[in-house]
């Protein structure tokens, strides 16, 4: 099938296309236990997706972020990194930026995680020579919900905010920031977030996997 246009790809790399977000939680869990903040496991997991920055005042208020929260996330990194050798590709998750490739479009991979573990997904990823750019919480304030960083992800390509894109996520935090960039959202199951939460946050299709939607981009605005 012949590309009519080219259009900016998006895709969330934390969840999406690795394996990490269970990880994520229990590095929350362990992180906030160590500054004697106890949360249970699955209401961390249902932030996930969620910013750093944002995701100690979701869980505890903005006094809990007074408190501990620079603390808690410098320990979060720390419990992070010990689990990243646990964090594997999703099933068809290169298969998908090749995919998005093939048919002439630009990619970014959008991440708010730190610089050194997205350096560690871009190579369990092999993505470095297909994706365009990438991007870390180190290039934007504030974090998903917010749209920043898909305006950064366009940023970096030079192109204009209003530009044709699609985002691919796997949470409802990426399909609200995506509905705030003015971007239609794909998501994937991974997040752990239920089909309905997805539509009603915005979400025009969802995928199984990366490997599936990898398959059925001629279904979609990737096209």
């Amino acid at each position: 099938m012949g590309v009519t246009r080219s259009v900016i790809a998006v895709l969330d790399i934390d969840g999406t296309l690795i394996d990490s977000n269970y990880q994520h939680a229990l590095a929350w869990y362990r992180a906030l236990r160590s500054v004697g903040e106890t949360f249970p496991v699955w209401q961390l997991h249902r932030l996930i997706g969620m910013g750093g920055d944002q995701l100690v005042t979701a869980v505890g208020g903005e006094d809990l972020e007074r408190r501990v929260g620079e603390q808690a996330r410098e320990q979060q990194g720390r419990e992070a990194d010990a689990l990243l050798d646990e964090m594997a590709p999703l099933p068809g998750a290169r298969d998908l930026l090749v995919a998005v490739k093939e048919r002439g479009h630009r990619l970014v991979l959008a991440s708010s995680g730190q610089q050194r573990h997205v350096d560690a997904f871009l190579d369990k990823l092999e993505a470095r020579g297909i994706a365009d750019d990438w991007t870390s919480s180190a290039d934007v304030e504030s974090s998903k919900p917010a749209p920043d960083l898909l305006h950064m992800a366009l940023k970096k390509l030079g192109a204009a905010p209003d530009a044709s894109s699609v985002m691919v996520g796997d949470s409802v935090w990426d399909v609200e920031a995506a509905k705030r960039a003015g971007m239609p959202a794909i998501a994937v199951r991974s997040g752990g977030f239920g089909d309905d939460e997805l539509h009603e946050a915005g979400a025009i299709a969802i995928y199984d996997t990366p490997g599936d939607l990898a398959k059925a981009l001629d279904d979609t605005p990737l096209a």
